[in-house]
């Protein structure tokens, strides 16, 4: 087996597995594939027992972010079973309650916009922390945010801010670790994707449809190519790449003024969108 990424016995952790579709099993998935040693951590007992057939046979832990000190006993529990040194972490977490549906971003409350902080954006910050001793002077750290902090989509509520705190913590932690290691933190920017997650956001099939037309290539991202791209950023053959976000997009975020979404939200008939030769039609 050709070991190009250099990830052949190596160990690492994941945190956000929640089914077969998740970004966090694909990632795990693939690094099992390429000889890596995975150990997973999931959020509750409830969780750990959907995913019994799903895991069967492999280390799994219990972590719930949102209580403080459950990084900290997380990493107490991965050093005694003897999984030190990890080599990398994967950090698929992100909640939001819209149990009261979309409101103006101003009508944000406070409990929903901290609980969701805390549990998509610091979260990575208090495992970075507890791990810190046991982690590999030179391991990466991979979390998974959004392909634009620009855009501003009415069904994505207030994780948009929380996510571009998701991406701020990740430069400051590679910024902090830098003092005495070579650990790695990267933002896996991407695109829409069909996942259960995504599945619970109200009116997201419409927006998971509208970005496939804003792509290059008309289709959109699969699971497995995002998952492609974070084994890339766990590898050492992204050594050089640090606090920054790598986009998985598939060029949705440079096609705005695609021909054919003019002529859908105009209205026009498709001959209006095509752009003459000036010069004639076997002009060179």
């Amino acid at each position: 087996m050709s070991d190009y990424l250099q990830l052949s016995g190596k160990t690492f952790l994941v945190f956000g597995v929640a089914n077969r579709k998740s970004v966090a099993w694909h990632v795990a998935q693939s690094l099992e594939g390429q000889g890596a040693r995975v150990i997973y951590s999931v959020r509750s007992d409830e969780r750990k027992k959907s995913l019994a057939t799903l895991l069967a046979g492999k280390s799994v832990f219990l972590c719930d972010v949102e209580d403080e000190g459950a990084a900290p006993r997380l990493a107490a529990a991965v050093a005694a079973a003897g999984h030190a040194p990890l080599h990398g972490i994967v950090h698929s977490i992100a909640f939001a309650n819209y149990s009261e549906g979309f409101k103006g971003f101003h009508e944000t409350k406070r409990k929903d916009f901290l609980q969701a902080t805390a549990i998509s954006a610091f979260s990575l910050v208090e495992i970075a922390r507890a791990f810190k001793p046991q982690i590999a002077k030179d391991a990466s750290v991979v979390t998974i945010g959004i392909s634009s902090l620009l855009v501003t989509p009415d069904n994505y509520g207030y994780m948009g801010p929380i996510k571009a705190a998701l991406e701020s913590c990740t430069r400051f932690l590679a910024k902090s670790f830098s003092a005495d290691t070579e650990v790695r933190f990267n933002v896996l920017g991407s695109g829409p994707l069909k996942t259960s997650a995504s599945a619970g956001i109200p009116g997201y099939l419409e927006s998971y449809l509208y970005a496939e037309k804003l792509t290059f290539r008309k289709r959109n991202l699969g699971t497995q190519e995002v998952a492609d791209a974070a084994l890339f950023l766990l590898s050492p053959r992204s050594s050089g790449v640090n606090g920054t976000t790598l986009v998985v997009d598939a060029g949705l975020g440079s096609n705005y003024f695609d021909k054919e979404i003019i002529r859908l939200a105009m209205r026009l008939p498709e001959a209006a969108t095509q752009i003459p030769n000036p010069k004639g039609p076997n002009a060179k």
